[in-house]
């Protein structure tokens, strides 16, 4: 853990900091400059709230600080931003259009403060925030036209299979599944209909780490039009900020790390080119999947204690990590050295995450594990102050048929951990339990060995070179 947080930050060559042109043919003049005038049927739109405040290029403060601090104009001087809970705002005149807002799914204070909060701290010039993670991948996905190529992982969250599976199925969209963690798949893969490279890091539930500088120059180079998308879900903007690696849009599911306490939906959206950020709110504005006011406010409340979170979090995950490795079990998490790409994670991250994955070697023996913890509830989704523990393929990636989970090498028996604030004691102690009551571990008076690794039929992860590629 120690090493995870003095980790310098990766600065980008300057070719990475210069925008493209967007992917998409021009909308009507008048609509390019703040989408706020015209709908595409020429009427006449309610004034949309501000951009989100200017990068100003470095952080005043640590980044903790910055979480906490946000700047706010309230007229009675409350100390937390208040919930604007209105669908209507009142105008002067007959002809409206005077005031800052007009109506709750065109803009929002409170929605408003959280994207410029959220703006700041994920290095963006403006971020926007929906309804949730799925609705944030939606919303972007809309930039693409039939025709379109999108390359992406072969090792991806289930939802956004799901949803890639369709657009191709039913919208013209052409989908290109690749090893992500050799960008040189990726580079083999553009062409001039490539719109989009969409890419996880780490992967879930494979947590395999992917490139996400070297693939940026490589796609930027060989289509200048073509969007690099990264979901950061899994590391927040406390650990990693795919902006800086040259990524043109990062999007997050604000459910996860952002809230950390699972009692909303949410997604965030962050991006430095204007264009593409207006065309994003303006697919937002007329679908009406903007963020509610109640959620925007819980979501920024949760932000504020993301450094505290993911600190302990991300202690408790290396110690369990470093347990089950050294009881023999075949773990994938990138705080551990024996994970192949450690060194490449380590140079774009801040921290590990707090997400890892072990293997049993057996379905049915992994079930029994599954079922038999207490302490950790058995639950899709991560990111909360709570443990949780599940099957992927049984769960959270079930939407991806069997066949191809096989072809794209997802073990059937892997259990992923989502490590939460308890007690790392209590964890562990919890977990040892559930290990030896499901008949996963021996106990001898030599210690506490993995069933698997006391029969010899598992390997050391340590000397296991297929492990990020399996």
């Amino acid at each position: 853990m120690g090493q995870g947080l003095v980790k310098t930050l990766y600065t980008p060559p300057p070719s990475l900091s210069s925008r493209r042109p967007s992917i998409m043919t021009p909308l009507p003049p008048q609509a390019g400059k703040s989408l706020k005038r015209v709908d595409l049927d020429g009427h006449e739109l309610p004034p949309s709230p501000a951009p989100s405040s200017p990068l100003s290029g470095r952080r005043r403060y640590a980044f903790a600080t910055e979480l906490v601090y946000t700047d706010s104009n309230d007229q009675y001087g409350s100390s937390s931003v208040p919930i604007y809970q209105t669908a209507t705002f009142k105008q002067v005149k007959a002809t409206g259009g005077q005031q800052e807002y007009d109506y709750t799914r065109s803009g929002n204070p409170t929605r408003t403060h959280l994207e410029r909060h959220l703006a700041k701290i994920m290095n963006a010039s403006r971020a926007l925030a929906v309804s949730s993670g799925m609705g944030a991948l939606d919303v972007i996905c809309r930039l693409l036209r039939p025709g379109d190529h999108v390359i992406t992982g072969d090792d991806l969250y289930g939802g956004t299979h799901r949803l890639l599976t369709y657009m191709a199925a039913n919208q013209g969209i052409v989908v290109h599944h690749v090893d992500t963690t050799n960008p040189e798949s990726v580079r083999e893969a553009v062409c001039p209909q490539t719109a989009m490279v969409l890419l996880e890091t780490p992967t879930n539930p494979l947590i395999k780490i992917v490139d996400i500088p070297s693939i940026s120059r490589m796609v930027h180079a060989a289509n200048e039009k073509a969007l690099v998308v990264v979901d950061n879900t899994m590391l927040s903007p406390m650990l990693c900020n795919p902006l800086d690696l040259g990524a043109d849009i990062v999007y997050e599911s604000g459910t996860k790390y952002l809230s950390g306490h699972h009692d909303i939906m949410a997604g965030v959206i962050a991006c430095n080119d204007a264009s593409v950020g207006d065309r994003l709110f303006f697919t937002i504005n007329a679908t009406g999947c903007g963020l509610a006011p109640n959620d925007a406010f819980l979501l920024l409340r949760g932000v504020k204690t993301l450094s505290i979170r993911m600190e302990k979090q991300q202690a408790n995950a290396q110690a369990i990590a470093e347990f089950l490795e050294s009881h023999g079990f075949r773990v994938r998490y990138p705080g551990l050295k024996s994970h192949p790409q450690y060194d490449l994670h380590w140079s774009m991250a801040r921290g590990a995450g707090a997400v890892l994955a072990f293997e049993t070697g057996d379905t049915t023996l992994s079930e029994r594990i599954v079922e038999a913890a207490r302490l950790w509830g058995i639950s899709v989704s991560f990111g909360c102050v709570n443990s949780l523990i599940s099957m992927p393929c049984q769960m959270s990636h079930a939407s991806i048929d069997a066949k191809t989970r096989e072809e794209r090498q997802m073990p059937e028996d892997i259990i992923r951990l989502c490590v939460g604030i308890e007690d790392v004691n209590d964890l562990i102690d919890d977990l040892s339990r559930a290990l030896v009551q499901a008949g996963a571990a021996n106990v001898t008076l030599d210690g506490f060995t993995a069933a698997s690794a006391a029969d010899g039929s598992s390997e050391s992860p340590a000397t296991d070179a297929a492990l990020s590629l399996s």
